[in-house]
């Protein structure tokens, strides 16, 4: 149940965000105001965090609130083994990414995150996912998440080398994928990319 409760707290939030955003009335300011909170404790709760670190979190909204956007490649070897990233967070593996940076586009920021990662210079390709993180067993999170999948090509020699903030990157058959920092991909999303990519399916999947 827990997954449910925490997308309607994200969605208090949402609309809180909004109305304080947009409203001129003292009275409802104070009502919007109170769903923030509401809203928080209830990812407090949900997460495991302390309620100060909740609203850590977040910066103040000054536009209309959205999900944020996190961008993850998937590379292949000739042996269709897939490169994983250690991360130093957790110890964990993943596909190279992380959250999109303004001023670049999907392909600009993985191609920067898969040189700052793992050393090597890609191409993105073509798009193979966007998934919304809700929709899959992912851990709770105080964020709402888009994730784009794309997949990227060699563009330079295959020499690894781990990023300041990366503890190995290596390939990795499917089926003898490491543990998975699950926060950032899962099992089952890695395996609907594969297919994807070797079979030749070009259309993109979307939640």
């Amino acid at each position: 149940m827990s997954d449910p409760i925490l997308t309607i707290a994200k969605r208090i939030k949402s609309l809180a965000d909004t109305g304080l955003l947009y409203t001129a009335n003292d009275y409802d300011r104070e009502r919007y105001t109170e769903l923030l909170e509401i809203s928080h404790a209830l990812t407090s709760l949900l997460i495991g965090k302390p309620i100060e670190t909740i609203k850590n979190f977040y910066v103040p909204n000054k536009d209309y609130p959205t999900p944020k956007v996190d961008v993850r490649g998937l590379l292949l070897n000739e042996q269709g083994e897939i490169l994983l990233a250690r991360e130093m967070a957790d110890g964990k593996w993943t596909l190279p990414g992380g959250w999109a940076d303004i001023g670049y586009s999907p392909a600009q920021v993985i191609e920067k995150e898969f040189k700052e990662e793992t050393g090597l210079s890609v191409t993105a390709t073509r798009l193979l996912a966007v998934f919304d993180k809700r929709c899959h067993p992912h851990p709770p999170q105080a964020f709402y998440v888009y994730k784009f999948a794309l997949l990227c090509t060699l563009t330079g020699p295959l020499q690894l080398q781990k990023g300041f903030d990366i503890l190995d990157v290596a390939f990795f058959p499917l089926d003898q994928l490491p543990e998975l920092s699950t926060d950032r991909i899962l099992a089952s999303q890695i395996e609907l990319l594969y297919k994807k990519a070797v079979n030749g399916d070009v259309a993109a999947y979307f939640d």
